[in-house]
């Protein structure tokens, strides 16, 4: 039986610029997701591809759900996927599985629709993460067509707009915590709201604010290229918001590589989805810019190696600094590693 794997290796690539030191800031690790070709990725897993030819020194750990606990008080389950992954990371840094430093920082989910009342929910975070714990990501993932998947959460529309959301959104700056903002390409100027009302706290928008492609959005790319450009230029005025290039190959952005006989090579990617990057790119800085691999969501797509040469070849015409930054400074500065 042919697996995700063998599709996966169809395309083989050297590596480009082996040496260049990278921090991948967004990746997950589950077990149980039947919903995605990588239904298992733990450290075996990542360290697999982290083992495809590129220099990454080090990871950071995004929320997915994983590992909630079955008990105790509902707000307080999340905390077991901090705990769990914080495990990961206690093995990675024992230096035994070789020099990468796998979940250096963590990431995990709260629901801040709690208020003030999330503020416990967050110090037990901390304090199980073991020094690594980052921020927060509550994602608002929403369309009003059927067709588009809406958050984990389940969270309504316009919710980071929503007052009570808001007062627990408050919590984090006390706590010197960062905020993933994860929504679709038309709630951008949402997050942009929230990043004004709250200077202190520093975001993260991730991939791209999630420019769709499919169901109503289907074939209709160029027609919300522009207003998408124009959201990115005003959230980028923010000072406060940090921005990860990637996460734009999963299967809601419409490209449908994973539907083709064979996966795409790093030149296709790039040429397929060069204008987010450098439109991002121009608007935010390299100062607030970092590749991220979005693994194994990604992987749908391609591979590791060619994921990764794909934001080379994008880089190629870079300076040294503005290459350190988008591949490693970045990522380590924003995520205090």
């Amino acid at each position: 039986m042919t697996t995700h794997n063998d599709w996966l290796a169809l395309s083989q690539e050297e590596t480009l610029e082996p040496e260049l030191p990278i921090c991948d800031p967004h990746h997950h690790l589950w077990e149980f997701r039947k919903d995605r070709p990588v239904d298992c990725y733990l450290l075996g897993d990542i360290l697999e591809d982290l083992d495809s030819g590129h220099n990454v020194t080090s990871t950071v750990f995004i929320e997915c759900g994983a590992m909630y606990k079955t008990d105790g008080a509902q707000e307080m389950r999340v905390i077991g996927e901090t705990e769990f992954v914080n495990g990961i990371a206690a093995m990675s840094a024992s230096g035994l599985y070789g020099p990468a430093r796998v979940a250096a920082g963590i990431v995990g989910n709260a629901n801040l629709s709690y208020g003030d009342a999330i503020a416990p929910v967050l110090e037990a975070h901390i304090n199980a993460g073991g020094g690594r714990f980052r921020g927060i990501r509550h994602s608002v993932t929403w369309d009003a067509d059927e067709l588009i998947p809406r958050s984990r959460n389940n969270s309504p529309q316009h919710l980071y707009l929503d007052d009570t959301f808001r007062q627990g959104f408050a919590q984090l700056a006390k706590l010197e915590l960062s905020f993933e903002g994860w929504c679709y390409h038309p709630q951008i100027p949402e997050l942009t709201d929230l990043a004004r009302a709250f200077p202190e706290t520093t975001i993260i928008l991730d991939h791209f604010g999630g420019p769709l492609g499919v169901g109503p959005y289907a074939g209709k790319r160029e027609a919300y290229f522009e207003q998408w450009r124009a959201d990115i230029s005003d959230l980028a005025s923010c000072g406060n918001v940090a921005a990860k290039l990637g996460g734009i190959n999963m299967e809601v952005n419409g490209f449908g590589w994973h539907e083709r006989a064979r996966p795409p090579t790093s030149q296709e990617l790039l040429d397929a989805t060069r204008p987010y990057y450098e439109h991002t790119i121009e608007a935010f800085g390299v100062e607030r810019c970092m590749f991220e691999s979005n693994f194994p969501v990604d992987k749908v797509t391609c591979s590791y190696n060619v994921l990764w040469n794909s934001f080379k070849r994008l880089a190629a015409d870079y300076s040294a600094d503005e290459k350190a930054k988008l591949f490693h400074d970045t990522a380590t500065r924003v995520y205090r590693l």
